[in-house]
């Protein structure tokens, strides 16, 4: 008897049993190709067209004199716009403005201001009065000289401040001063350069894995903010590229050339509210966010840190 209810059971719940195994099956492979698609409109077709002078005729980089920085200030001059250089020291400013210039036959502006003081913001606000700005590329940052627990580093206090208002503090008010003009033409592009160290907490760096990951909160919820207003405002989160900040002088394909890396991220303008930028580096986003856990991620980034630390320091005690 309780054999043939087990028959019966299975018989009514064979139909049931079928149609949720079809429609989960439907749905993985849409979801699938949907994916497959996006991927392909991003990190093949991309959006190159988007950031012209179209958007304004000029454009405004900080910490434009290196790197990443100067890998935007590059790409935007050979697209046509006329450059604003912020960035501290106003001989390495004179060094890309005349290369900008040489090369591109744009004009160009330079602001010389360190942004680790909260004063600065009036010489820039002199300096881009009466610009018609369609990108503002905030840029410039500063990260831990070597990995250290947090207690240990030297002059905190100071150390502190200087992150905050260079990390944190320069983004909102370069927005506050860019954004307005934007909004009133209705167009307009904000990228913000983040960092992966701002998806997850990463130990060791921890100060600075943190401004960044306010960085990509503030630009998310901007864009949210201004999208209907014909405003991309873009968090930019890249792993590893080969700029004097991280200390790789080799690019390898997962660690590529800033100009490398920013010609890829300016396809992604318009796709991605936040991106990686980069497909190697998405792939790597998309690991370490979706299929590791992220106690294993600060787990992992903890003991690679601790083991960079341990390196600087035994460099230090023999020099």
């Amino acid at each position: 008897m309780q054999s043939f209810t087990v028959k019966v059971l299975l018989h009514w719940a064979e139909a049931p049993l079928y149609w949720v195994g079809a429609f989960t099956a439907a749905w993985v492979s849409v979801w699938f190709v949907y994916r497959l698609l996006l991927g392909l409109r991003i990190w093949v077709l991309g959006n190159g067209q988007l950031i012209s002078t179209k958007l304004g005729k000029w454009a405004v980089v900080t910490g434009a004199t290196d790197g990443i920085g100067k890998a935007y200030a590059r790409e935007l001059a050979r697209r046509g716009f006329a450059l604003v250089l912020i960035s501290r020291s106003q001989e390495k400013l004179d060094d890309v403005s005349k290369s900008l210039e040489c090369l591109y036959n744009v004009e160009t502006k330079t602001i010389s201001v360190d942004f680790g003081s909260l004063d600065v913001y009036r010489t820039i606000e002199s300096g881009l009065a009466g610009l018609e700005i369609g990108v503002l590329v905030n840029n410039v940052g500063i990260s831990y000289y070597y990995p250290e627990f947090f207690l240990n580093i030297q002059h905190l206090e100071s150390f502190i401040n200087t992150m905050i208002n260079v990390n944190i503090s320069s983004v909102c008010q370069m927005t506050r001063l860019v954004l307005p003009g934007m909004v009133e033409r209705s167009r307009g592009v904000v990228l913000n350069i983040s960092s992966a160290s701002g998806m997850y907490p990463i130990p060791l760096l921890t100060v600075y894995s943190a401004t960044k990951a306010f960085v990509d909160f503030f630009s998310r919820g901007l864009h949210a903010e201004y999208k209907n207003r014909g405003i991309i405002v873009q968090s930019v989160l890249p792993f590893f590229v080969a700029t004097k900040m991280t200390k790789i002088r080799k690019p390898t394909l997962d660690k590529p050339t800033p100009e490398r890396y920013v010609a890829a991220e300016l396809s992604t303008v318009g796709l991605q509210n936040q991106t990686n930028g980069y497909f190697p580096h998405a792939i790597m986003g998309w690991v370490t966010t979706a299929l590791v856990p992220i106690s294993v991620v600060i787990h992992l980034g903890m003991q690679m840190h601790k083991a960079q630390r341990a390196r600087y320091l035994r460099r230090r005690k023999q020099h």
